[in-house]
């Protein structure tokens, strides 16, 4: 509940900044994630954030020329298995500063960097989460700090608000 009044305080507060701002976008995404596996020892095991599909949206406003903020959430659409036998699901969000140039009315780039963090959720069959007002959830999380940077190449529009846009790394 926390959290869910938390986004809607920030997307309100970044629809506001938005007003005196130059420019700002919001888009969905989807794709999925290449990443190496954990490093294994004997007591731990591998969890392999690798494929799937992920979900996610994102935000950004320029607030002086080419400078701004940039934030996003995404999520990998199915559970995992940790170990095997676990089911688990990444959960990724993270705020960055932001410096995008257009070239033409077509083209563009973007240079990006930032923190965040990964939650981690294993889930369990049963509601055995519970607080104080008996709000029950079926999982437990574990959540990491993480630093990001990234370039990106927009190209061409499809329509008014459709475009793709390849990114470069992150």
């Amino acid at each position: 509940m926390k959290r869910n009044l938390l986004f809607v305080a920030v997307c309100l507060v970044s629809f506001a900044v938005g007003a005196w701002a130059q420019s700002g976008d919001v888009a969905l995404e989807f794709g999925t994630l290449s990443a190496p596996s954990s490093i294994s020892t004997t007591n731990n095991f591998q969890q392999s954030l690798s494929g799937g599909t992920y979900f996610g949206f994102n935000g950004d406003v320029l607030i002086k020329h080419h400078v701004g903020v940039e934030g996003e959430v995404a999520w990998r659409t199915s559970q995992g298995l940790y170990g095997g036998q676990l089911p688990f699901r990444p959960i990724f969000f993270d705020v960055n500063a932001i410096y995008a140039r257009r070239f033409s009315r077509f083209i563009g780039a973007e240079a990006l960097a930032g923190i965040g963090a990964e939650s981690a959720r294993f889930y369990s069959g049963a509601y055995t989460n519970c607080d104080y007002y008996g709000n029950c959830t079926n999982y437990e999380s574990t959540n990491h700090f993480m630093a990001d940077s990234a370039e990106e190449f927009a190209c061409t529009p499809i329509t008014t608000f459709l475009f793709g846009r390849k990114p470069d790394s992150t």
